[in-house]
Order: structure tokens, then sequence, then C-alpha cells
């Protein structure tokens, strides 16, 4: 399976996806926190992917998504954005809807930390 498959199986297996730098227990940007934060406060299980211990898989990510910045915030598959866009639908109410129209209102919060690249390194 190569870093692009690997990639593309967390944004079209997980519920909510966050492709961002550092882990939710560590964020090691302030963007990365704020996706989070909005996430988390929007009640999203959240599935996050550090891109900081290989290059690679933000390269991989933006040619894959067109999107150059980190975080990259997945909801069923969609690109939803990033940091601004994501705090943004949160404070509109738009990311509770979106969330309750994919996941269903009485969805289980759990934040956990995948893997990617482990096979390629």
């Amino acid at each position: 399976m190569t870093l692009r498959d690997e990639i593309q199986q967390v944004i079209d297996g997980e519920p909510v996806a966050i492709f961002m730098k550092g882990t939710p227990e560590r964020p090691a940007c302030g963007n990365s926190l704020r996706a989070l934060q909005a996430l988390w406060n929007a009640g999203a299980p959240i599935s996050a992917v550090d891109v900081l211990p290989d290059p690679r898989i933000r390269q991989e990510l933006s040619a894959l998504t067109d999107w150059p910045t980190i975080p990259q915030v997945f909801v069923n598959g969609e690109l939803i954005g990033g940091a601004d866009i994501t705090e943004e639908l949160f404070a509109s109410g738009e990311l509770g809807r979106k969330l309750d129209e994919a996941l269903g209102a009485e969805r289980e919060q759990v934040v956990k930390t995948v893997a990617v690249a482990e096979a390629a390194a």
C-alpha cells in the first residue's frame, strides 16, 4: 500500500479525521489546536494523524487534496478546511449540524491518533 493509499484510507475510513501538527495530547501548532478544539466542542469523534514524523505525509496529503496548509479536517471523507474554517463552522453551528447529518446526534466522542507511513519509513 502506498503512502497516498494510507492517507486516503484514513480520509475514507474515519468519520472525522484531522491531519495536524502533533497529536491531540500534544498539539505542536496553534492552528492544529484551534481546529482540534472546535471539533471537540462540536462533539466530534476525532481521528488525528500527526504530519510531523514524516514530511512525505504532508506532501502527499497536499497533493491529494490540493489544500496547502495544515491542519486539514475531513468529515465523512469530505475536506471541510483548516483551522479558520473549522472554527467558523463551529461558531455558526454548521459544524454540529454537519456532524449530526453525517454521524447522527448520538455519536460517541472518542479521540485517537492514527499512524500512517510506518511501513514506508
